[in-house]
This record gives structure tokens, C-alpha cells and sequence, in this order.
């Protein structure tokens, strides 16, 4: 079993990549393999409603020229997801948001009934405006979302300043203990020949008619 780990802020090794490591580590320790992606600096084109992935069908955003692509291809072959973010303007990082958006529209199938979490960062306030719009992500996707024992944020303005916050961290490793016993429980219910559940057709409803 394998859980992918995408690192939303453009610090590589900064506060948010602390926290998802102390995840990772603690899934390493369950027995789950884990793997670290960081959007890093370059920039990541928001989505503009094109529906040229819909009309394709090929399960992939027409725009190639940024992780976004990779990501959807990664998420085939992972069982979980852990999504970080600092907290910028009391909300996820434009580059996070816009890499979700559009990952969700485009490869959403590759994502869906898989369980996942998101964490943030953050120097002060701000963190759980953040930790609810990213849960938003998975909620629509019919994916299992991963607590912990307290909402999964850090506080530090610095990555030394993050591993002084000892009830964050904790909660982080908490956090890789809970999605490391979901994801042996799920593999458990396949094996034991649960299947997934039955989706229906969408139905929309449009207030103005």
C-alpha cells in the first residue's frame, strides 16, 4: 500500500513539508509506503472550465506543462493521499488550490472512494478556514476523510519553530496511525470480497430555470 503526500507551499523543506514528514514517518512505520511531491516554485495554470479533460476522455487535463498531469498518473497506483498547504489569506496556497482543482476535475476517478487528509501551516491564525477548504476536495469524491485527536494544523513560522509545537506533531503522527489502520482495514474488506458501494448517475439540479 502506498500513500502520496503533496506538498503545497513553494518551500520545499519549509514548515508544511516538517509536517507531512512527520506523517510519513509514522506510515513507514505502519508498513505503508509513502511518497513526498512538492508543487514547488513553477507555476501551476488554474483551471478555466474548458472541459476539454471531460471531452477527451482521457482522464488527464489538457494543459501538460505543469505537475498536475503527474499527479493525476500518480494517484492511480496510491491507496491514500495526505494534501498540505500553508495558510496564505486565511485559505489553502494558490498553488495547491489550483493543482486540486484541477486534478479533482480531470482525474477525480483515480481519487475516488480512497482515503484522505489534509494539514496545514501556519505562523498564527487562519489554519482552519484552510483545513475545512481542503477537505472540500475530498468530501465530493466520495473519499473516506482521515482525523486525528485534534484538527490537523502545525504553528511555527519556521520549520525548527514547527517541531517545538509538540501537540501538532503529535497530532500529525496520530494522523498516520489513524489512515495507516483505515487503509489495512480497507485492504482487509477487499480481501474478505466488499465491494466498493454503488454510485449513481449524478443527478443536478439547477436553481434558475
Amino acid at each position: 500500500m502506498k500513500v502520496l503526500l503533496i506538498n503545497g507551499s513553494p518551500k520545499e523543506t519549509g514548515c508544511t513539508y516538517t509536517a507531512l514528514c512527520e506523517v510519513a514517518k509514522t506510515l513507514e512505520g505502519e508498513g505503508i509506503h509513502t511518497e513526498i511531491i512538492s508543487v514547488g516554485k513553477a507555476p501551476i495554470q488554474g483551471c478555466i472550465g474548458c472541459l476539454g479533460c471531460v471531452k477527451s476522455g482521457e482522464g488527464k487535463c489538457v494543459f501538460s506543462n505543469d505537475l498536475v498531469n503527474t499527479v493525476i498518473e500518480k494517484a492511480k497506483e496510491a491507496d491514500g493521499f495526505v494534501i498540505g498547504s500553508p495558510v496564505h489569506y486565511a485559505a489553502a496556497s494558490g498553488a495547491i488550490t489550483s493543482l486540486m482543482d484541477r486534478v479533482c476535475y480531470a482525474g477525480g476517478k483515480n481519487l475516488m472512494f480512497k482515503p484522505a487528509a489534509s494539514i496545514v501551516s501556519c505562523r498564527r491564525g487562519g489554519a482552519s478556514a484552510t483545513f475545512d477548504q481542503l477537505n472540500k476536495y475530498f468530501s465530493i469524491l466520495h473519499m473516506p476523510i482521515v482525523s486525528s485527536n485534534y484538527w490537523n494544523q502545525v504553528h511555527g513560522n519556521t520549520p525548527e519553530e514547527v517541531l517545538k509545537d509538540e501537540e501538532g506533531m503529535q497530532t500529525m503522527r496520530q494522523l498516520g496511525r489513524n489512515m495507516a489502520w483505515l487503509l489495512k482495514a480497507i485492504e482487509a474488506g477487499k480481501n474478505a470480497g466488499i465491494s466498493l458501494p454503488e454510485v449513481e448517475p449524478k443527478i443536478k439540479t439547477n436553481y434558475i430555470r
